[in-house]
């Protein structure tokens, strides 16, 4: 009987080793944010290389002759807005002449939001952010099969804290090939 509950203890702790390796640590998406400090730019990164900000010049570089896949696959809003700005503009076009280029190609369509205000709340505004995107990527010509829409809310922040820095992390649409 001794053996019985060493070999339950041994697949009760082997289990959560498990499920403790799995876990996710809550950083970005992209692998590219660090707090908005790329570059000395002081705002938030659009995950581009070279790390230049939203207002950077590199913001139109997005895809390689090749056609890959574009590789600013991030974009950020206003506070409690799914408004695309201005800014992203150029990157949203890039996905979308990927996407046209490569029919067969799809994407997930993923809506964050920071911590502030409730959790269906944040989940609705996920939505729409994500909401936004894809009737951007449809206007310009890709087809409504290769877009899903997913909202996670504030579930999975890009940053911690509690602090404005953090907050325009979080608020954001990532692009899932």
């Amino acid at each position: 009987m001794q053996l019985k509950s060493h070999a339950r203890t041994l697949a009760i702790a082997l289990s959560l080793a498990v499920v403790a390796g799995c876990s996710s640590t809550g950083g970005s998406q992209d692998g590219d944010l660090d707090g908005g400090l790329a570059g000395g730019s002081g705002g938030v990164t659009t995950g581009t290389a070279g790390g230049s900000g939203v207002n950077g010049d590199r913001a139109g570089q997005m895809t390689d002759a090749d056609g890959r896949i574009p590789a600013t696959r991030t974009i950020y809003f206003e506070y409690d807005s799914d408004a695309i700005r201005s800014e992203f503009e150029p990157v949203l076009t890039a996905h979308a002449q990927f996407l046209r280029a490569n029919p067969s190609a799809t994407v997930i369509l993923q809506g964050h939001t920071d911590e502030r205000g409730t959790r269906e709340y944040n989940l609705a505004l996920g939505e729409r952010r994500a909401g936004s995107v894809e009737r951007y990527l449809n206007v310009q010509g890709v087809s409504p099969s290769q877009v899903e829409v997913v909202s996670y809310g504030e579930e999975r922040p890009a940053a911690r804290g509690a602090n404005e820095q953090a907050y325009a992390q979080n608020r954001r649409v990532v692009f899932a090939y």
